[in-house]
């Protein structure tokens, strides 16, 4: 009776790695769960061995039962690490949605022996749910039992390796300096006239790129002199001031040392941003040359700081943004809209993407072509970063985007969320917010003119005779003495439970209306939509740019009376402030407020019709602004000009 060969622990390898091969054939799905509103899904599967992406299976569109008979060879350096198999439903253009996960332990597998595995698969957070499972044929060997299938398969897994090269690596973000200053796009065209390696006289060239940690690998072109390779690598640019790309070529030799064919560096500080440039460098140390195009975009970030710790850089810093972003720099740099500071303090009860029941999570910040990261917190659904992000603005019209991932040491992270706010919704709030203090200072200023108009003679009786004697009996002391009595008479309201508050509600009575907004929109949406919320969005902008130019305009106005602009009105109010200053020498301020007071409460006793009008915005309305001068100017120049003018200088 023969005896089957089974991995044990002391069968397991640890120094030889590529040790085992694992043979699989992915051979169909069973009752996945649906994650599609039409009832199915688009599934495709993910084989991760030590937190790295091994294998990923084509998509099966529309089937809850996909057929994929795909086979995948996976080199195993260590057998205690399980193979973990995710299930997902592709989405274009979207997130891809989770389905289940599994694992599988390698330890039970016989070695030199086909096995046909089922998974179930699960879902940490709902571990109820039945997913549905996943179909596989498995065979462990050990590696010298198939050299010949080895030899195969290493070519596939350089071909897997170059493609994970190609990808940043989180660790790479995940550094001090998280700060993007831009990304460097290379283009990698073609070698020319290369030195030959090769008996034959020709080479198999590949290339490889180095900027800082980041690394990039070319494909190989086989037998040439004259390669075209047509890749495309993106590289994140950490410093202000550029840095080198180191540039090497290389000989594939299979089974020996690859050869050294040259190398060349591309000093990024010498280029210009925003521009393409096409390069030939030569190559030293060899011969040929390699025709690049070579792409620096500049990144809008600003800064990132830690939400904890307020460092003298961060001060400094702060302390320049409001210095470019003050008043006397307004219309310096008119393209320079801006800037945005995103403070991520934390997330709540998130995904969790691993088997274990936990995840991974960190959080990218993204405004236009510029992305932050936060550190990672691992094994946590609650993680709290407490990280300030800030951003250059460019453009009002830009979308804030939010995503949070789970890292899985991989080029590929594991979507967990996602929230995106555009920047013309937080105008709009700040503006909701801003209208709000400003109604209850208009709902005041009309309390008090009715107080004036006699509308409830009751009121304004009571208030005339409090006016009288508060500003008889003035005294300093009675302006704390006020606070504190407006203090106590809200502690009384909360006491007696007759809390006027609002500030709990205003968040959330701005999100219910948004909310409604949506709703309608969702209801109404041929008719309405997404038009509707941006002429609401430009009404809001226009009342903004209304508001500051009244503002502007007052401010002017006043300046433009004391620097002569109009000499008449100065005349006037150098007459007028005059008397004044004669005035208030002479009589005392509290019967000059008894006066005024007097005179504008019995205002309309005396005279029921008279209009209510005030003086002093009366003579600044009649003083031009800035902006009605150099119109004004304009017009001058433009009347000199006209043909009946011209006619009358010249009558001959």
């Amino acid at each position: 009776m023969g005896c089957k060969q089974r991995t044990s622990n002391e069968d397991f390898p640890s120094g030889d790695p590529g040790m085992y091969q694992l043979d699989i054939t992915l051979r169909r799905g069973q009752n996945l769960a649906a994650r599609d509103r039409g009832g199915t899904s688009d599934p495709y599967v993910k084989f991760k061995l030590g937190g790295k992406e091994v294998f990923r299976s084509k998509t099966i569109h529309k089937n809850l039962n996909p057929v994929w008979e795909e086979k995948a060879y996976i080199l195993i350096d260590n057998l205690r690490e399980p193979l973990y198999i995710k299930v997902f439903d592709y989405d274009f253009g979207l997130q891809d949605d989770f389905i289940g996960s599994a694992f599988l332990d390698l330890t039970s597998l016989e070695l030199n022996r086909q096995t046909d595995v089922t998974l179930r698969l699960k879902d940490p957070r709902y571990p109820d749910h039945d997913l549905g499972s996943i179909l596989l044929s498995v065979l462990l060997a050990p590696r010298e039992e198939q050299r010949e299938v080895t030899m195969l398969m290493r070519k596939s897994w350089k071909r897997s390796s170059k493609f994970q090269t190609q990808s940043l690596r989180l660790s790479d973000l995940h550094r001090k300096s998280q700060l993007w200053r831009g990304i460097v796009s290379v283009t990698l065209i073609e070698g020319r006239e290369l030195k030959a390696m090769d008996a034959n006289g020709l080479s198999d060239p590949y290339v490889k790129f180095r900027l800082g940690h980041q690394k990039y690998k070319s494909k190989i072109v086989p037998k040439t002199l004259n390669p075209q390779w047509r890749e495309q690598f993106d590289f994140h640019l950490y410093e202000e001031r550029g840095g080198i790309i180191d540039i090497t070529v290389w000989d594939k030799d299979a089974g020996k040392k690859d050869d050294f064919i040259g190398r060349c560096q591309v000093d990024l500080s010498t280029l210009s941003r925003e521009q393409t440039h096409k390069l030939e460098m030569p190559l030293e140390e060899g011969e040929g040359c390699l025709v690049l195009l070579v792409t620096l975009t500049a990144s809008a970030a600003v800064t990132i700081s830690d939400l904890s710790v307020n460092s003298l850089e961060d001060q400094k810093e702060r302390e320049e943004i409001l210095k470019r972003y003050s008043p006397m720099m307004m219309f310096h740099n008119m393209k320079d809209v801006g800037f945005l500071q995103v403070k991520v303090i934390r997330a709540e009860a998130l995904m969790a993407a691993d088997v274990t029941g936990k995840s991974d999570p960190f959080c990218v910040v993204e405004l236009n072509n510029d992305r932050l990261l936060t550190h990672t917190i691992y094994k946590n659904l609650n993680p709290e970063w407490n990280k300030i992000f800030t951003f250059n603005i460019k453009d009002i019209h830009s979308v804030l985007e939010v995503t949070v991932y789970d890292e899985d040491r991989d080029r590929s992270a594991d979507f967990l969320g996602k929230v995106a706010i555009p920047l013309l919704s937080l105008l709009l709030r700040n503006f909701i917010r801003m209208k709000r203090c400003v109604m209850v200072l208009i709902s005041a200023a009309y309390y008090i003119s009715s107080c004036f108009d006699w509308d409830s003679p009751p009121r304004s009786l009571a208030a005339f005779l409090l006016f009288l004697f508060v500003v008889w009996n003035f005294e300093l002391y009675m302006i704390p003495l006020a606070l504190l009595l407006l203090l106590a008479w809200n502690y009384f309201l909360i006491v007696s439970g007759k809390d006027n508050r609002q500030h709990d509600t205003v968040v959330e009575d701005m999100l219910e209306d948004e909310e409604e907004e949506d709703d309608r929109d969702d209801k109404d949406s041929e008719k309405k939509g997404f038009m509707d919320r941006l002429y609401a969005i430009q009404e809001v902008c226009v009342s903004v740019q209304n508001i500051l130019d009244e503002v502007a305009s007052f401010g002017e106005r006043i300046k433009n009376t004391f620097n002569w602009t109009v000499p008449f009105l100065s005349w006037l109010a150098i007459v007028a402030l005059s008397v004044f200053t004669i005035i208030l020498y002479f009589i005392p301020l509290r019967y000059i407020v008894l006066v005024w007071g007097i005179n504008k409460f019995t205002k309309k006793l005396r005279n029921p019709y008279a209009i209510d009008n005030n003086e002093l915005l009366d003579f600044l309305s009649r003083v031009p602004s800035d902006v009605q001068v150099v119109q004004y100017h304009e017009l001058k120049q433009d009347s000199s000009h006209s043909p009946s003018k011209r006619k009358k200088n010249n009558p001959g």
